[in-house]
């Protein structure tokens, strides 16, 4: 399954950090489309409604969040076997162990710690586009 239009889908709840994250972005020139959703609710029912050639590249998922936190998203579509060859990495403020080794045991490539400067906000960007895996033909 070939992508047409390449993109990152990032859900999390915080206006600051989705702003941080597109100014990074934009900062590095990544040259792909990062599309944010407010909540973990709002990128499942994305998903739902997007055309297989259409998914997203790589999902990032902010750990806290309410009602669904990064983990149950995670959770929820690793039941999904049209999602599991997305990669998907969760970003968080906490260093808790516990919530890193949860989360790669659900099946998250990469578990990242959101950064509190903009000089981290943009390596923390390279960072993120080194889990796209190249779309397969």
């Amino acid at each position: 399954m070939k992508v047409i239009n390449p993109y990152i889908l990032l859900a999390d709840d915080n206006a600051d950090d989705q702003s941080f994250i597109r100014d990074a972005f934009a900062y590095i020139k990544a040259g792909i489309e990062l599309k944010v959703v407010d909540s973990g609710i709002d990128l499942l029912e994305e998903l739902k409604l997007i055309h297989d050639t259409q998914l997203p590249s790589l999902i990032v998922l902010d750990y806290n969040m309410p009602e669904l936190n990064g983990a149950e998203v995670l959770e929820i579509l690793g039941n999904e076997k049209r999602y599991s060859h997305i990669p998907k990495i969760l970003l968080s403020t906490s260093f808790y162990k516990k919530h890193i080794d949860y989360c790669l045991k659900l099946g998250a490539t990469g578990y990242l710690i959101k950064p509190d400067n903009f000089f981290d906000w943009e390596q923390l960007a390279h960072k993120i586009l080194t889990y796209i895996r190249p779309a397969k033909s």
